[in-house]
């Protein structure tokens, strides 16, 4: 093999690596941590998106002004994701009556698969079997760009109640940060 060749592959070797380094890594890392103490108003807006709930409404994410969202890309057939269904359902349990909901934003499923899954009570939550508890909107491409999403699923954004993005988190959330943040910020 000629030098070039050698080279060539061994740098399209260690982007390979690096990409499954990335792709593959659950740390629960959450990014841009913002710093709370002045508030969050010089904290990027949400962006104007609407979707489509599993009734064919549309819905808009700024009808969620005044509550904290945790907005949730996700599908049926992603492990990690169905993984923290769990925790995103005990959020809405404790916190939905106090200004807070989840937005599970469905990826690349169709609308009669998302609704049969969403209303099976599959579940785990403290010893019973529960189904989805918050709203489930569709998502598509398009959608997922306006938030800069997604390299990977899940990948939620939590949302401040004057609809500022407050955090991102790549990968299933750390439901302990995540619980402090929603706490803050409610």
């Amino acid at each position: 093999m000629s030098e070039r060749k050698s080279r060539w592959l061994n740098i399209v070797l260690v982007l390979a690596l690096l990409s499954i380094a990335v792709g593959c890594d659950r740390s629960n890392t959450l990014l841009d941590k913002p710093d709370l103490s002045k508030g969050t108003a010089s904290l990027p807006a949400e962006p104007a998106v609407s979707f489509q709930n599993l009734n064919g409404q549309t819905v808009n994410l700024s009808d969620y002004r005044g509550k904290v969202v945790l907005v949730n890309f996700w599908g049926t057939w992603c492990e990690p994701c169905l993984s923290e269904i769990p925790d995103l359902i005990k959020f809405q349990q404790e916190y939905g009556k106090k200004g807070f909901t989840v937005l599970g934003v469905a990826m690349e499923d169709g609308k009669a698969a998302v609704a049969s899954f969403a209303a099976n009570p599959q579940f785990d939550v403290d010893g019973r079997k529960v189904a989805m508890n918050y709203p489930i909107v569709l998502g598509n491409q398009d959608i997922a760009s306006k938030f800069s999403c997604c390299i990977g699923f899940p990948t939620s954004y939590i949302i401040s109640k004057d609809g500022k993005l407050v955090q991102k988190v790549i990968g299933p959330i750390n439901p302990q940060s995540v619980n402090e943040l929603i706490q803050k910020l409610l």
